[in-house]
């Protein structure tokens, strides 16, 4: 039974019905978006170019009314391009701060692995304490804070991996696909009658109560889970650091990661109360970046989702 007076299932519905006047299809995108926000995690999201990633991020951060920053990723990016960086001036003989795109409430780091190492591992901090620190002084970030960070996933010249600890931080990795054949001709419908000089990002978006998010972040936090079902999660994740065709399986802070999204999961389809369906849910989109497979196992065709699927094929569902 759910509950049809919960904030995250109005989330959800004004979500869904806002960003699909600008996105068509897509709906795992929106929804896995959204489940980011609802965990006040971070989100990595890959896929091929001119699928929407970046028009998808822009609508959402104006159906949430959050500031919104963007930075493009260059093999030339410095960490100062993101921070910013202490400015001295001539007038009044001291520094002060100029606040680099970190310094909001929504950022886009668009491209990503175009980063150089040194510039990616310079938005760790702020991914993991919502803090700034720039020549010894700490910057605190807003509690809204969130990265949404995309990847294209063929373009490998000019590309810096991202490595396990700056991924580990990432809540989510949503991968985006080509849209279906429906949803691909209501994009070229709307392209058609958008007239000169306007755009699809420009189209009205009703923005959502300020508080409603707050309230459905409480309600995540809320949900009740069965001692079964943490021994159903850690039988999961426990099952991946033994899996013959993973060389890397899932950390204590992944479980964690885990049990997070299941709930938000929960909490999405208006209930008070965890279900083995929410841990399955949440287990592609929550391990497949922190999982790292043999690279026999990539010779043989094997992926990160196909092992997840497997492993939850494997683990009993509990009584």
């Amino acid at each position: 039974m759910t509950n049809e007076t919960s904030p995250s299932l109005e989330l959800f519905r004004s979500g869904r019905a806002e960003l699909g006047k600008v996105l068509a299809g897509q709906q795992e995108l929106v929804e896995q978006a959204l489940l980011t926000l609802l965990c006040g995690g971070h989100a990595l999201i890959e896929g091929v170019p001119g699928v929407a990633k970046t028009l998808a991020v822009k609508t959402l951060a104006r159906f949430l009314a959050l500031d919104f920053r963007r930075v493009q990723g260059t093999p030339d990016t410095m960490p100062a391009d993101i921070l910013g960086t202490n400015v001295f001036s001539p007038k009044t003989g001291e520094f002060s701060l100029h606040r680099g795109p970190v310094f909001t409430q929504f950022l886009l780091a668009d491209e990503v692995n175009r980063m150089p190492p040194r510039t990616q591992a310079a938005l760790l901090e702020s991914m993991e304490e919502r803090q700034v620190t720039l020549d010894g002084d700490t910057h605190v970030l807003d509690a809204y804070f969130t990265v949404f960070a995309t990847q294209n996933p063929l373009e490998f010249e000019g590309t810096y991996p991202l490595p396990e600890a700056q991924l580990d931080r990432f809540l989510m990795k949503i991968r985006v696909d080509y849209p279906a054949a429906a949803d691909e001709r209501t994009v070229l419908e709307r392209h058609h009658r958008i007239t000169a000089g306007h755009r699809l990002e420009d189209m009205e978006i009703a923005a959502v109560d300020a508080g409603l998010l707050q309230a459905a972040r409480a309600e995540v936090r809320a949900v009740q889970v069965e001692p079964a079902l943490f021994d159903y999660l850690l039988a999961v994740v426990r099952r991946t650091r033994e899996w013959p065709a993973l060389s890397l399986g899932a950390s204590p802070r992944a479980a964690a990661m885990l049990l997070l999204v299941a709930k938000a999961y929960a909490a999405r389809d208006g209930r008070t109360f965890l279900l083995p369906d929410d841990v399955k849910a949440a287990a592609p989109p929550t391990l497949r970046h922190r999982l790292l497979l043999k690279p026999e196992a990539e010779l043989e065709g094997f992926s990160t989702d196909r092992v997840v699927a497997d492993i939850l094929a494997a683990v009993p569902l509990p009584k």
